[in-house]
């Protein structure tokens, strides 16, 4: 059995050298990577939003869309990319003193910023391509609604949502890194991806597509009136697709995120399995 997949010690130490990899990228390669992965993370909130939008049962919209967010972390393994959200793994690295905290700040500040242009641009391509005119606007109203709901999280649900999102992200990458076959990483993968969106956590990366997407939206006349038709929604609620809605959700879900990645899987991992690497 051994043969079929990395055990948890290589795993750990596997990431803490990949790590090292990430926090010395060149800048230029760091923030085309980052540009990357944010935009493939958005993809996968587009197609799965697309998917799910005209379900009413919310557990069975959830299944769907859960079933093609996935492809996101897929691309990023398979073809490359910096994602923040798994980057709060090379916290283990600094933990083991391999590299210092200073350069999974910076490395950790450059891909946030990174994966935000990235998924800015499918945000724009997505808007522009006439995507959200599916069901007669229902799909752009639906963009509106999650957007808003979001963007009017509170501090303590967004960090809280952001730990729970974050511990199966990380999961996923820890996991897909034991597969040792390309069918045994996409299957690693798509379970704890499914599962962090089956239950609405929330992931700062997708957000970055989420909420713009309902602003671009909400300036969309036809979209409004069926956000108003379907779900109630007020031009006063729609205030709140804003910049600042957009801050106001992405501060708690980040810490959320990275106290998931760094605090809840990062630090027991290398507290479980770090030492046995060393010590071989």
């Amino acid at each position: 059995m051994d043969n079929l997949f990395n055990s948890p010690a290589e795993v750990i130490e596997g990431n803490i050298c990949g790590g090292e990899k990430k926090v010395n990228l060149p800048l230029s390669k760091m923030i085309l990577l980052g540009i990357m992965a944010g935009a493939f993370i958005a993809l996968g909130g587009a197609t799965s939003s697309t998917a799910a939008h005209a379900i009413t049962n919310v557990g069975v919209s959830r299944f769907v869309a859960g079933a093609i967010f996935p492809v996101g972390l897929m691309l990023i393994t398979f073809i490359g990319g910096e994602l923040f959200t798994g980057n709060c793994l090379t916290s283990m690295g600094a933990m083991d003193h391999r590299f210092s905290w200073g350069k999974v700040a910076r490395d950790l500040a450059i891909i946030w910023v990174s994966n935000l242009i990235g998924a800015l641009i499918i945000v724009a391509l997505t808007y522009f391509s006439g995507n959200l005119d599916y069901s007669g606007g229902l799909l752009g109203a639906y963009s509106i609604k999650v957007a808003l709901g979001k963007a009017t999280i509170s501090p303590i649900k967004g960090i809280t949502s952001g730990i729970l999102c974050n511990i199966l992200v990380c999961a996923a990458i820890l996991m897909g890194a034991a597969a040792k076959d390309i069918g045994g990483k996409v299957w690693a993968i798509f379970f704890p991806i499914m599962a962090f969106v089956v239950g609405g956590f929330e992931h700062c990366v997708a957000n970055m597509f989420y909420i713009p997407m309902g602003i671009f939206a909400a300036h969309n006349d036809a979209y409004v009136a069926k956000a108003a038709e379907a779900y109630g929604i007020t031009a006063d609620q729609l205030s709140n697709l804003s910049l600042a809605g957009f801050i106001t959700n992405q501060i708690p879900v980040t810490i959320g995120n990275i106290l998931g990645g760094m605090v809840f899987v990062g630090l027991p991992c290398f507290l479980a399995h770090c030492k046995k690497c060393n010590n071989k």
